[in-house]
């Protein structure tokens, strides 16, 4: 027996009755032989840890631009976290972890740079060429913009995986997918606020104001009543994020109890989704995600930082429009099959952060060498 074959047969052991199977996979597009000593699904986490547009993600925003400092999360450390919080939960589901995983981690290789700002700067320019979706562009990234092997183009990952990626599309119902897309929002909420209360853009006398922060604030004050502002700030964020993931987990658990789930084919007869918050706990978590919009997301230096990387992302795409010939030779020929505008987003939300404001100064600073 190979290492996959002893590995797949430990899976049909372990996981529970309605999670997918590695030997179940409805495979590849373009066939490949199978890896000795990986699953499909643990090959797909490796193709993407290896992918250039994961290494892309060290330097690309979540709220601060990188120069802002070098504690804020990133892109990368985003999708780290993600991982992480999604693996735990589908472990204790008892559901196809490596799976999980590899859809976790390419959740968001097809985000630009500068943040959601620069996702909405590419959806206004294309907006009468195709239009820019990030989870879309993600599938794009895996299917047809990676270029590491000879035989096709993208990653060629599974099906799974792929349509794990289209976390809005009706027909992804398995739950490895609907359960990063739930721990992305873990994520971001938690660290959003930690980083928001690290760069002093907000201050805990704010958050006073959210049930859920309040909560968990009277919790750590009864474990730790002496603790200083900086270690209970951090407490209670671990404290929140703790009861995040307790709820998803035990709402998914009683879902699959009240829904009868017995198998994959019982969750694609279920309307509503099976992983999911508890309605009361939805209320806590909106709450929250309001605050952050109001006091975090439309702080005047977030919407500086977030509007001068719109601005210079739509001048350097005209730049381009205008005179394609200062495209490099590669997004020059892409052009000639995609479409000038399209090689033109694709090259654009590929870029980090930093080679996007090298990219503008060659072109607009007289004096930069090109």
């Amino acid at each position: 027996m190979s290492v996959r074959s002893y590995l797949e047969e430990k899976e049909n052991q372990s996981l529970a009755p309605y999670a997918m199977r590695s030997s179940e996979s409805q495979g590849r597009q373009f066939k490949e032989p199978e890896h000795d000593l990986r699953t499909v699904f643990q090959r797909d986490r490796d193709r993407v840890i290896h992918s250039s547009a994961f290494r892309r993600l060290e330097y690309k925003t979540q709220v601060f631009v990188n120069h802002e400092g070098d504690h804020y999360r990133t892109r990368l450390t985003h999708t780290l976290e993600v991982s992480q919080i999604a693996k735990t939960l589908s472990r204790a589901l008892r559901l196809n972890e490596d799976l999980t995983e590899a859809i976790a981690l390419a959740h968001d290789l097809g985000h630009g740079p500068f943040g959601h700002a620069g996702e909405d700067a590419l959806y206004e320019l294309m907006r009468d060429h195709g239009g820019f979706e990030h989870n879309k562009q993600s599938l794009r990234v895996v299917e047809v913009l990676e270029d590491s092997y000879p035989d096709f183009h993208g990653l060629n990952l599974t099906y799974e995986v792929r349509l794990g990626l289209q976390k809005h599309e009706d027909e992804c119902y398995f739950l490895e997918a609907n359960l990063s897309d739930l721990c992305d929002e873990i994520a971001y909420d938690c660290h959003d606020l930690d980083d928001g209360l690290r760069s002093g853009l907000i201050l805990p006398g704010q958050c006073e104001n959210v049930s859920i922060w309040n909560e968990s604030l009277k919790e750590t004050f009864k474990i730790y009543p002496d603790i200083s502002q900086s270690h209970r700030n951090r407490l209670v964020i671990r404290m929140l994020m703790n009861r995040m993931v307790g709820d998803l987990l035990e709402q998914t658990q009683k879902n699959i109890e009240n829904f009868k789930i017995k198998s994959l084919e019982d969750l694609k007869k279920v309307s509503e989704p099976v992983a999911a918050f508890s309605k009361g706990f939805n209320v806590l978590k909106n709450e929250l995600q309001d605050f952050l919009k109001k006091d975090l997301y439309q702080h005047y230096r977030v919407v500086r930082m977030t509007n001068k990387g719109k601005r210079l992302l739509a001048e350097i795409f005209r730049v381009y429009e205008e005179c394609p010939g200062q495209l490099p030779d590669f997004v020059r020929r892409r052009s000639e099959n995609e479409g000038l505008h399209r090689a033109i987003c694709d090259y654009l939300s590929g870029m980090t952060d930093r080679f996007a404001l090298e990219e503008y100064s060659k072109l607009f600073q007289p004096f930069e060498r090109v």
